[in-house]
């Protein structure tokens, strides 16, 4: 009997035990899966690809789970009317402040998660590499702790806020060169650089005067207008031409000395993400009258010199190359060595000494064909192929050859650009590559002329003159939008779609500097870096290719400076759909234009403009305070 009372008092002991053990595993489950949900939906969210950030509940698009193919689809149409679509987000995810620099086709970590085979010695790990579209980060980068809207145009020249680019390892590292100097909340830039300690001004003089150009004038009166800086430090060289009438493409990695091409940008310089590495620089042929390269640690000699023969292509008949580097004038065995073998592949390119001077030589590219006519045959370099087509340069493989000028050009002995800035409104000789005729180019010159000036009084409530100065053109055609700029105090990255006319070597052409780019993807640019970004039927274009809108305006966001403008010029379907993102996105409305102000003959245009808010995740607020 005692037995048997004791097996029940202890199965009513396991049964209360049981239960307390559940209810108590209960109670973790909802403590932190609330803990979890709340840290998704706030300031530590991170979030992969389109289809991650619907999944995200009805927290953030107002419906149910199980609607997730309805929100896909009604999401990308940009067709429906007010009040058809009722799955208008309420928020996005914001990115873990890790993750403020973040660069998605140039990011390190994915390189390494999809563990992609790369030869390390042929650059290809500092070329693009973008996500796939499930891997995407869909969620809004946060600025860095103590963030401030940017010194203005031209003070940024010499000074920029240390919170926003809060790295000084490159003022430690190279504190014996000049190039930036860490004072209190400031990191100042002296004008110094690898090669020239005590000023890129003095410097480009002294290019000047090698070249014997006219008063040691660097834009030798006009003629000398786009230059490539590779390997540019933080882009002083190009900063101090700006003076002279002279703009730079400045380059740089991603690489160790990480930032340099962010702090270029802070500072209002032109300046791009990219190497010289396996892939052609997104450049046309004949865009350059100068590349320079000071002590880039560039190996010339590599794969039968196929570095030099990418520059060979980028440069316009009678272009230079100014090189600063021990090879050009240091006496030990290997410098040497380098510098015999470089005189002697230059020599076979019929590139010729135009001065050598201390430790810099500048090379000057032949005007014609002729001196590779007269070479002896199986001379290498070969020249390409007749089929091969020197301004096609997206994702393209650079070859060990050389590009020969067209008869035309062959006769004509030169670019045929008028000096600047007359090359500016002047008719480029590329124009009829595409069939365009010299009333076509004075009508679209005039067309955006009227319109950028409609821009301009749709913004006038909100700028002044200093406000803005890195300029994005997201869809460019012949440059004119950026040629209608000429006397306000801006510099424009022109963006040429690369599944459309490739012109851009008519932006060049007329002086100006620019890029190609699929916006389906992320452009090789960090964070905060522009000021107005302009969208000209941009979002019209990437839904005929069946690409995400959310996407490009989770992008557009990533690239656009807190306070900064958007233009956008696109049907009403597009702008409509553009609204319902503005406030999880923190952007506001600021006008709103049909395309008959600016007596367009697109008549269906509508032109929207947005501004940026500026904020801050709560870490970043109280470092601010």
């Amino acid at each position: 009997m005692m037995r048997g009372r004791s097996d029940g008092v202890q199965k009513k002991r396991l049964i209360t035990s049981v239960c307390i053990v559940a209810i108590f595993l209960g109670f973790l489950y909802v403590y932190y899966g609330s803990i979890f949900g709340s840290k998704i939906n706030g300031t530590s969210a991170l979030e992969y690809g389109s289809k991650s950030l619907r999944r995200l509940g009805s927290s953030y698009l107002g419906g149910d789970e199980d609607t997730d193919g309805k929100q896909e689809e009604s999401s990308t149409r940009f067709g429906l009317e007010n009040g058809e679509d009722d799955m208008t987000p309420k928020s996005f995810p914001v990115c873990d402040d890790r993750h403020s620099e973040l660069i998605p086709c140039l990011d390190r970590n994915l390189i390494y998660q999809m563990r992609l085979k790369l030869d390390l010695s042929l650059m290809e790990h500092y070329e693009r590499h973008c996500p796939l579209p499930e891997r995407r980060y869909n969620c809004l980068i946060p600025p860095p702790r103590g963030y401030k809207v940017p010194i203005k145009w031209p003070e940024s020249r010499d000074q920029v806020w240390k919170a926003n680019i809060p790295h000084t390892h490159l003022a430690h590292e190279k504190s014996d060169q000049n190039w930036m100097v860490v004072k209190g909340e400031k990191i100042v830039f002296p004008g110094g650089g690898t090669h020239f300690h005590y000023g890129a001004d003095k410097y480009i003089a002294s290019i000047a005067n090698m070249l014997k150009f006219p008063k040691n004038k660097i834009n030798n009166e006009g003629k000398l207008r786009t230059v490539l800086d590779v390997g540019c430090g933080v882009a002083s060289f190009g900063a101090y031409l700006l003076s002279s009438d002279v703009i730079t493409m400045s380059l740089a990695p991603n690489d160790v000395h990480q930032n340099q091409i962010q702090f270029a940008l802070e500072r209002g310089i032109p300046a791009y993400l990219g190497v010289l590495g396996t892939k052609r620089l997104p450049y046309p042929s004949r865009s350059f009258e100068l590349a320079h390269c000071s002590r880039c640690r560039i190996d010339w000699l590599q794969r039968d010199g196929i570095l030099l023969l990418e520059l060979d292509r980028l440069l316009r008949p009678g272009g230079y190359f100014a090189y600063s580097s021990p090879e050009a004038y240091a006496q030990d065995e290997e410098d040497l060595r380098i510098w015999r073998e470089m005189s002697a592949l230059v020599g076979r390119m019929c590139w010729t000494i135009a001065e050598k001077r201390n430790q810099t030589v500048i090379w000057q590219k032949p005007l014609t064909n002729d001196c590779y006519m007269e070479r002896e045959p199986g001379t290498l370099p070969p020249l390409c192929q007749s089929g091969d087509d020197p301004d096609k340069v997206w994702d393209v493989s650079m070859e060990a050859c050389i590009t020969p000028y067209s008869d035309h050009d062959h006769r004509v002995k030169g670019s045929g650009l008028a000096p600047w800035p007359s090359r500016l409104t002047a008719p480029p000789p590329r124009l009829a590559d595409f069939g365009y005729s010299k009333e076509m180019f004075e009508k679209d010159t005039e067309v955006w002329q009227q319109r950028v000036g409609s821009y301009w009084n749709l913004l006038s409530p909100k700028i002044s003159s200093n406000t803005l100065r890195n300029v994005m053109d997201m869809k460019t055609n012949m440059g004119s939008f950026a040629a209608a700029l000429k006397d306000k105090d801006v510099w424009v990255m022109n963006v040429v779609p690369e599944d459309g006319p490739n012109t851009l070597k008519l932006i060049y052409d007329r002086g100006l500097i620019g890029t190609v780019h699929d916006w389906c993807q992320a452009f090789s640019t960090y964070p905060r870096t522009y000021d107005l970004l302009h969208a000209w039927t941009v979002f019209s274009d990437i839904e005929k290719r069946d690409c995400s809108p959310e996407d490009l305006l989770i992008e557009m966001d990533r690239m656009l400076r807190p306070t900064g403008f958007i233009i956008i010029r696109d049907n009403l379907s597009v702008i409509n759909f553009i609204k319902k993102y503005l406030v999880p996105l923190h952007w506001e409305a600021v006008a709103t234009s049909d395309s008959s102000s600016d007596s367009d003959q697109d008549g269906d245009d509508i032109v929207f403009v947005i501004q940026k808010k500026m904020w801050l995740t709560s870490e970043s607020l109280r470092d601010s305070e």
